[in-house]
């Protein structure tokens, strides 16, 4: 079921956004202590702010702001909040946020919409490999979307292979959420104990954390690698806990499809001026219909790229594609700027290495140096060389790459701290 508004002309869906703004605009002036002070602070008066381009008369709004304010930006008493969560804190000190008992509802229809365009339905049943616990928003939103669309859950959470696939085999679900890199091991898993899970009723994936696709939307290595063995369909769905609001693929996979009831977007170059139409840039975006802390033109540090022919689905809205990379991950080395998923994806091509870190950090002369970890199966300097000539032929350049055991790895990568694998290390 596509709501309405995701077929409409796109005229009807910027009219229709338009209005959204123009109330959620009202909104934060009266209840938001920090968009009272910011419109006060800025001279800006909203009813000069008619049209999506009008946005730009306003600041962005950033995480430092969040973090800085986070209690400004609280809309309602603390009394209607009904559920709080937090940001991973993956940039940063972690934000927390709270939902009110129709922002969880909201939560819901975002989630049953988004898992619907990837081709769930009603008598399906999805098993769960993501913690619903630690104040996460994620694993509450799957299962409150799920729930609204009326789909069996099984909530096992997080790794441990051997359980996730006796409950395949007790409860047949046909669909997994899941980081794509277990999918991985869950294969391992089965190949180690004749598992026939081309025969386990999965039909497919809705992937998070982890990118599934190159940039003009053909599967990358770590995708290939999946369904090379396994025939299931993976969707990859991009969200975040400042938005409550998912952009999921449809089974043509050519990027998430927009929500506009839900969330108005903008991608921003560095002067926070839109970029042209199919130019990279940082998402940014004011929530639609929050009540309990609504953003507007959040910058999320993102780098994406808006693709907008009506797709195939029968979707007339926008569509974001793969995430690049963080804005505050961008590495400039040797003259060539890189982000950490192009690299992930170079050494999820090979076999040989079990897993890795990337490790930058600031060297004598004041630029970016990048140094690989790697925990391999079997270490030779053949193999490095290979490594070392992949790199130079896909991204134009080498990094210093060294060995280490997987235990010394693990132990930084699976941070009990973090909801999420680390392999990204920030020591500039």
């Amino acid at each position: 079921m596509i709501p309405k508004i995701e077929k409409a002309s796109l005229d009807e869906i910027k009219a229709f956004q338009e209005q959204k703004l123009l109330e959620v605009l009202t909104y934060v002036s009266e209840k938001s202590s920090f968009y009272k002070n910011l419109f006060a602070k800025e001279g800006i008066d909203i009813k000069n702010i008619k049209t999506l381009e009008d946005l730009n008369q306003i600041p962005v709004t950033t995480k430092e702001d969040l973090q800085k304010f986070n209690d400004d930006f609280l809309c309602v008493p603390v009394s209607e909040i009904i559920d709080f969560a937090t940001t991973s804190g993956t940039l940063g000190e972690p934000v927390t946020f709270g939902l009110t008992d129709n922002d969880l509802d909201r939560l819901a229809y975002n989630e049953a919409i988004s898992f619907d365009c990837a081709g769930i339905k009603e008598g399906d049943v999805v098993q769960l490999m993501t913690t619903i616990d630690r104040r996460f928003m994620a694993g509450l939103a799957y299962f409150l979307g799920l729930r609204k669309m009326k789909v069996g859950v099984i909530r096992v959470g997080a790794g441990i292979p051997e359980l996730q696939w006796d409950s395949i085999r007790k409860y047949k679900p046909t669909y997994l959420i899941t980081v794509p890199s277990f999918l991985l091991k869950l294969i391992e898993y089965a190949e180690a104990h004749t598992i026939d899970f081309n025969n386990s009723g999965i039909k497919g994936a809705i992937c998070i954390g982890e990118s599934l696709r190159n940039q003009d939307f053909t599967l990358n290595t770590l995708s290939k690698k999946i369904t090379e063995k396994w025939n299931i369909k993976l969707f990859s769905t991009y969200a975040s806990t400042e938005m409550s609001t998912a952009f999921t693929e449809c089974e043509h996979g050519n990027g998430g499809h927009h929500h506009p009831e839900l969330i108005i977007v903008e991608v921003l170059d560095e002067q926070n001026q839109p970029v042209k139409n199919g130019e990279l840039g940082e998402l940014t975006f004011t929530t639609l219909g929050i009540e309990a802390m609504p953003l507007i033109r959040f910058k999320t540090g993102d780098i994406v790229k808006f693709h907008d022919q009506p797709c195939t689905c029968g979707r007339t809205t926008l569509r974001v594609g793969p995430v690049i990379g963080r804005k505050q991950q961008m590495i400039k080395y040797k003259g060539t700027t890189l982000y950490p998923p192009a690299m992930n994806d170079v050494l999820n091509g090979f076999e040989n290495i079990e897993t890795h870190i990337i490790e930058i950090s600031t060297n004598d002369l004041g630029t970016d140096e990048i140094l690989i970890k790697l925990a391999v199966k079997e270490q030779s300097e053949v193999f490095l060389h290979e490594i070392k000539d992949h790199f130079r032929a896909k991204l134009r350049v080498t990094p210093k790459i060294e060995y280490c055991s997987r235990e010394s790895l693990n132990t930084l990568i699976f941070n009990p701290m973090s909801r999420k694998p680390i392999h990204f290390f920030d020591l500039r």
